[in-house]
């Protein structure tokens, strides 16, 4: 057999039929159902009256409408009503598993199916988020789906895709210290552009990704999508299984050495072909920081707006000119939390910078963790001492303020620190300004009321 990359592999051993207009029919072993679109397809599918082919292969839980705070609006009350109400009703009417708040399970999906083992090596995975990138951090070929293919997914287990192309992004060096995995993937998204993986699924690799940890392999593939690619993957190795050992839905101890044997036969071969491929020396990374209004509009440590051929709508929407300095630069909020970073080994650098320091006066910070696990570890570890201790708000798992839709939310033209993946217009709020960054640049922008970029 041809030399295969690892994305060809898994695709392959998923392929059902390809139809004469070339798409493949592809057979979906998981699906993860949100309070958003989840709730829509289920939805769906009792107006239709149509049977859900495969309960078991599905995990629901609310994330995105549900509010993290102790304060309930109307329109929380509402949304709550509409979305969450509703999948816990059709979850037990159809027989998925529910992770409602308060089951110890519930948080944003792209970190619950992660930690407890529902994503596994080889597995295909999808859900009605454009962020499903994220479990190409174990090996696990995963992506982004609408409403109406998630419907598809309930009733038939399978999806029509189009074969992507490949491309292979190898990261050579080590990263210095201070920097992270989510200055990395900001660093490529600027260096690359936000198209870069437009039509193509990327494999991350190198001693760089090698060294990572998987939650740090999370970050990556997280906004693997933001540089356009609908697919992000990371080789399983080692370090993949020894964090996936003894998770509630990973192998029996009984068949976890025939799950191994396979696992590890996930990798590229020695001479498989990419579409296109790129070596980059991750050396060089420093801390980043975005200026504008995507992604791909960042700058370094420094911190400073590029001096000519800046858009200028971005400009004019985060209220800055040509030239700028970052650094400095008041800020009014902090957000910990996200999909992005929201996990347990994110809470703890945050509470190593913040521990005995205080939140400036002027900042509203919140730490947002990702789950009730990961809540729960905290609270276990100190670290939730110290963040109210230093001034953060301690607040309950959700997707929170990434998203806008749960009435937490960026005051209207005021500038934000944000952890999370996406800084596009109104995306915290109306007229919010967004600065997207690692969790130690966030903290740090915390403590001094300004943007700083940490090397701590």
């Amino acid at each position: 057999m041809s030399p295969a990359t690892l994305f060809d592999k898994l695709w392959d051993r998923h392929l059902v039929t390809t139809n004469d207009e070339g798409l493949d029919l592809i057979h979906i072993d998981r699906s993860l159902l949100t309070d958003l679109s989840g709730t829509i397809g289920l939805e769906e599918m009792e107006q239709d009256d149509s049977a859900v082919a495969c309960p078991g292969l599905h995990a629901a839980m609310p994330d995105h409408v549900i509010p993290t705070g102790s304060e309930d609006t109307p329109q929380q009350a509402k949304l709550r009503a509409r979305f969450v109400v509703n999948l816990d009703r059709l979850s037990k009417q159809t027989g998925i598993r529910h992770f409602a708040r308060g089951s110890g399970r519930q948080g944003i999906v792209h970190v619950v199916g992660l930690e407890q083992g529902f994503t596994l090596p080889g597995t295909t995975l999808v859900c009605g988020d454009s962020h499903t990138s994220t479990h190409g951090a174990v090996g696990a070929l995963a992506w982004g789906i609408g409403s109406t293919e998630v419907k598809h997914v309930l009733a038939t287990q399978t999806l029509w895709m189009k074969r992507p192309k490949r491309a292979r992004v190898w990261l050579d060096g080590t990263l210095q210290r201070g920097v992270f995995s989510k200055d990395l993937i900001l660093w490529l998204i600027g260096r690359l552009g936000a198209d870069y993986g437009r039509e193509h699924a990327v494999e991350f690799t190198g001693p760089v990704i090698e060294a990572l940890s998987v939650e740090a392999r999370a970050s990556v593939c997280n906004l693997g999508v933001e540089m356009g690619a609908r697919f992000a993957l990371i080789a399983p190795d080692d370090t993949t299984f020894r964090y996936l050992a003894g998770r509630t839905y990973a192998p029996e101890p009984a068949l976890w050495e025939a799950a191994l044997e396979d696992w590890r036969r996930l990798k590229t071969d020695p001479g498989a072909q990419f579409d296109k491929e790129i070596y980059l020396d991750a050396s060089e990374v420093t801390p980043q920081i975005t200026w504008g209004i995507s992604p791909e509009q960042v700058t370094n440590l420094g911190g400073a707006v590029p001096l000519s051929g800046a858009d200028d709508g971005a400009l004019d929407y985060m209220g800055l000119a040509p030239g700028q300095s970052l650094e400095g630069l008041p800020v009014d909020y902090v957000f910990i939390g996200s999909c992005a970073n929201s996990r347990i080994e994110d809470l703890r650098l945050v509470a190593d910078i913040v521990r005995g320091k205080r939140v400036a006066e002027r900042v509203t910070a919140w730490v947002v963790p990702g789950s009730e696990a990961v809540k729960r570890a905290a609270e276990d570890e100190g670290l939730a001492k110290i963040f109210l201790a230093a001034g953060f708000q301690w607040r309950e798992p959700g997707c929170s303020m990434c998203n806008a839709v749960n009435g937490d939310l960026v005051a209207p033209g005021k500038r934000a620190v944000s952890t999370s993946n996406r800084n596009f217009v109104g995306r915290q709020g109306p007229n919010a300004r967004t600065h997207l960054a690692s969790p130690a640049t966030a903290a740090a922008c915390a403590l001094a009321g300004e943007i700083r970029l940490s090397q701590e």
